[in-house]
Formats: C-alpha cells, structure tokens, sequence
C-alpha cells in the first residue's frame, strides 16, 4: 500500500471535508502498489486523514474515500450504493433520478443515473475505472436493471489519463427509454443525449413553474427535450415556445408533448441569442421566460468570457418580458460562483432599465445534494426575477 505523508498544514481543507488530495500537497510517498489501488493518507504528524485511490498521473493524487479505518472491498461499495440510494427513496424519488453523485455520496468519480429501468453511469476517475466490473455487478444486484450503459465519453477522464468511452456494460438498453417526470411521460435517450441522457438536476426547478405559469404565454430558451415547456404546459400556460438550435431536440420536445397530449407547444429552431434580437425587432414579448443555457465557462480561465455571455442573454431577455411577467434564469457552471451569478443579474437589470426584484434562489435538485467543503459540486444557480 502507498503511504502519502502531506507537507505541514495542508490537512487542513481535508479535515473541514474535501475529498481531493493535490500532488503538490504531498511531502512524501512511501510503500507501492498499482496505480488506482488503495493508498493512506497521513498529516505531516503521522495523524490519519483517510484512505483513497490513487493516480500519479493526476493533480488529484487522491481520492478519498473513507476517513476512518475501514477495510475498502466489495461490501464497502455495496453499502456506499445502497446507502445513497436509500436517501433518494427516503425522499420520495423512484421512476428517475441520481442515485450516486461522486464525491457527494462518497464515492469520488462515480455517477449513476436510473432512468426507470435502466442505469446510464459514468467513471470519471481511476479509481472507479479500475473497479468498473464490481461497480456494474453492484448495480445489477442491487436495481435488477434491464440494462446499464456508460456514458464516460467525457473530456475529464482525460485528465485522469483515461480515454473516452460509452457502451453498453449490461443488458440491453433501447434507443428511446421512457420515463415518468413530475408526473409527465418523456422519451430520453440514454445512448445519445445529453450527460447521461437527461438533466435530470433541474427536476424541481421545472415542477417549481406551477407558481408563475398559468395564463401566461412562456418562451422555453435552450429547450433541450422540453422539460421545462412540458411543466409549464401542464401547469396551465396559455401558448409555450420551445426554443433550441438543435432540430433532433426539438423533434424530441414534438414527441414529448404528444406523448401528454399537449397541443400548445410550439417548437422553433434558431440559435437564441440571435432569436431573441428578432423578437425584439417584432415587438414580441412573453409573460415568462427560462433561460436554462449550456455552461458559458468551463474553466477559470473562462470566467471572464463566460461572465459576459450570462449578462448578454440576461439582458436581451429582460428586454422581451411584459411588465409584471418572470424570468426564470440558470447557470450550470461552478466556475460562476453564486455571488458572480448574482452580481451579473444585478448588471443585467441595471444596464436594461427594468425594475426586477429576486423572488426565488435556487440549486440543483435533493438528489444532486452537495457535500459540505466541496464547492465543485454546488454548481447550478436558479434565480427567478419579476419584472414590475
């Protein structure tokens, strides 16, 4: 076993409950096994700190996974998996949610979606990879799936020295899963979509449009499959837009909306900041309006950029909602920290002129919960704003 020893004081940020050691962390490494094996991690002190896989080939050398004596096999991850999946049951989630979230439940690098039943899963770091048979054999004992498949075809991996990878792990999975969404039938695609097929962290914050829909005409910008226009269908909304660049989602956002039976949704191709401008152009406005965009920044070296790009669509939005109507705003980069997310709400209102006021601040979903002292994982902000 790897025996990491850290340089004096860097502790610290461990002990308050990150789980990430840094290799510019360590003092000294001593012992040796294969890379992605278990390793000890100790204070300059020789005081214990955890246990967790490790990877020279990271700036993450290691992950922790337990902070106590424990023997690390079989058992240990059936409980962790059982263990996270109890607490989503406990609060009423069955038909589709995240059952494991990485770091937040304790297994570092480690998604699983259920989407009804099927599981999409993700192994994001060497750790998990290295263990990726006894994870699946896991879930299948565990959910009795009809199938599992991997959705690791992300660019993190590579920072793991991993390469991007997806297919089917069990089972089989079709083209088109069905599920059930506060209380809606949606056709997802695990093999294909987005992440591991749907996002399925917005799932409170789509249900939470009941409050501010009814009657109203909404426009649904960066639609996706629909989530958001199906909700506000549902909840009594008079004529919804769903607006996206991509044709395959919005022939998705068709089906989903006849699969309910809805016959007030309209979709429209276009890319939406320049969609926005024609609007403004045709004097075209909405009683509400969601803007739910894909991560402008993805990097602290972005940040600046992808700052702007917020304000910018903020902006042209404000511009489109009648006097009295909503935004409901997102960001689902963690590098856009919460206090940047509001200052640029805060630009966006005072450059368009308009009264706003904060009705709603909120995150991602309770089976999205966020491990305390890691801020990584607290990385969607929804706001909703009305316009006086």
């Amino acid at each position: 076993m790897y025996v990491l020893t850290l340089k004096k004081g860097e502790e610290k940020r461990l002990l308050a409950g990150h789980p990430w050691v840094y290799a510019n962390e360590v003092w000294k490494i001593e012992g040796h096994d294969k890379q992605g094996s278990i390793a000890k991690v100790q204070s300059y002190e020789g005081k214990l700190i955890g246990y967790g896989y490790i990877n020279h080939a990271s700036k993450i050398i290691v992950r922790l996974l337990s902070r106590d004596e424990t023997t690390i096999d079989r058992t240990f991850f059936y409980n962790r998996i059982k263990q996270a999946n109890d607490y989503r049951k406990s609060l009423g989630y069955n038909n589709n949610y995240r059952v494991v979230f990485g770091e937040s439940d304790l297994l570092p690098g480690l998604i699983v979606d259920k989407y009804g039943d099927y599981l999409s899963v993700q192994f994001l770091s060497l750790g998990m990879e290295v263990r990726k048979d006894l994870i699946v054999e896991i879930l299948a004992e565990l959910f009795q799936p009809k199938g599992i498949y991997e959705r690791s075809d992300v660019s993190v991996r590579e920072k793991e020295g991993l390469k991007e990878v997806k297919g089917l792990l069990y089972g089989e999975v079709p083209a088109k899963v069905l599920i059930e969404e506060n209380s809606l039938k949606m056709e997802v695609d695990i093999i294909n979509g987005q992440k591991t097929g749907y996002f399925l962290d917005q799932k409170e914050n789509r249900d939470n449009l009941k409050y501010y829909v009814k009657g109203k005409t909404v426009l649904d910008c960066f639609c996706n499959v629909g989530g958001f226009s199906l909700c506000a269908s549902k909840y009594g909304a008079t004529e919804v837009t769903a607006l996206d660049i991509s044709m395959d989602a919005l022939e998705q956002v068709k089906r989903n909306a006849q699969l309910n039976g809805f016959t007030n949704i309209t979709a429209l191709q276009a890319d939406v900041f320049e969609q926005l401008r024609i609007f403004k152009k045709e004097q075209k406005k909405f009683d509400v309006i969601v803007l739910d965009p894909p991560a402008f920044t993805k990097s602290k070296d972005t940040v600046k950029a992808g700052f702007k790009g917020y304000r910018d669509i903020n902006m042209l939005a404000l511009k489109q909602i009648n006097k009295g109507g909503y935004l409901i705003t997102c960001s689902c980069s963690q590098h856009l920290s919460l206090n940047l997310f509001l200052e640029m709400l805060k630009e966006s209102v005072a450059a368009t002129g308009v009264n706003a006021r904060l009705v709603e601040l909120r995150t991602q979903g309770k089976d999205h919960a966020t491990l305390i002292g890691t801020d990584e994982a607290l990385y969607l902000k929804v706001a909703v704003l009305h316009v006086l």
